[in-house]
């Protein structure tokens, strides 16, 4: 009997849809995050070029005019700003304000998130959605309020009034962090602490927190930015007492009433980001592990 041997097919590498489809996915993809990074990246870039142009340049041409020859770079704006009386002051004035207002509210959210966390009382649950309803609370429903209750106890243009009013609008958005934090801990580990003999407080000050650095640290990120930006806050509070004004409230005042001298602001604007970056970079390898611990599980 003959036996018949079929030509083998020779292996080819065919792209199938499959293929196809994920190269033109991860193609959108890339050109998306492109184009996201360009819409923020641009206007800086622009302010940060601007900030280091004459002040008739700046206001007569284009920032990207800067790049074509003959090129024409100064500080002048930089020491324009700098110069201003009050400048000195009120950064030292917005890291007064600024450290405190992200400590306190840190250490009272870490207490109230191992407790929601952790611990068995009577409304625990109802309590817990009180609080993380009031983020959905307008900022500005509460100034007038907040600020007839300061006139009242003489806290208006005080330090010790700009931290609280920082720390109670900073603190429900820290217990809803800290909490799905706390909460995505291992249970075993609180419980062997427990049959051990620990308590409560030896819990949470040697499990707890230092299990918690990232989560501490990515919020510490929020809270110190949010506050050295802030200038609602600031001009509701504070806006009427130089000797405390923040740099925001400085920086705003550099623009006259007909908004002449805007050009300043480029610089000051650049002067007020240095410690935010500095900060920011100081706690990136913490930032996004905080954030997505805290946020996906609880």
């Amino acid at each position: 009997m003959r036996t018949i041997t079929l030509p083998r097919h020779r292996e080819q590498t065919v792209s199938t849809p499959t293929n196809i489809g994920r190269f033109a996915q991860r193609t959108a993809i890339h050109i998306a995050v492109f184009i996201i990074c360009a819409i923020w990246i641009i206007p800086t870039l622009a302010l940060l070029v601007s900030s280091f142009r004459p002040q008739n340049l700046v206001a007569t041409t284009g920032w990207w005019t800067a790049f074509s020859p003959p090129f024409n770079f100064t500080l002048e704006l930089y020491q324009q700003a700098l110069g201003r009386a009050g400048m000195a002051e009120s950064f030292v004035n917005s890291l007064f304000i600024s450290i405190p207002a992200t400590i306190i509210p840190i250490m009272i959210a870490a207490f109230a998130a191992y407790a929601f966390a952790w611990m068995d009382f009577p409304g625990r649950d109802w309590l817990f959605v009180a609080v993380v309803g009031l983020l959905v609370v307008p900022l500005q429903l509460t100034l007038i309020p907040v600020l007839r209750f300061y006139n009242v106890l003489n806290l208006t243009g005080t330090f010790p009034g700009i931290w609280i009013a920082h720390a109670a609008y900073g603190l429900p958005f820290a217990v809803y962090l800290l909490r799905n934090f706390f909460g995505a801990l291992p249970r075993d580990l609180f419980e062997s602490a427990y049959l051990d003999g620990a308590s409560a407080f030896t819990a949470f000050f040697q499990l707890a927190l230092p299990l918690s650095v990232p989560a501490i640290a990515s919020l510490a990120i929020f809270q110190f930015m949010w506050v050295w930006n802030d200038l609602l806050v600031a001009l509701i509070y504070l806006g009427g007492y130089p000797s405390v004004a923040p740099m925001t409230v400085t920086i705003s005042n550099l623009v006259n009433s007909l908004g002449g001298g805007w050009q300043l602001l480029t610089a000051a604007a650049f002067i007020s980001m240095l410690l935010p970056l500095i900060v920011f970079f100081s706690l990136q390898q913490y930032f996004v592990r905080g954030i997505l611990a805290g946020s996906v599980k609880g």
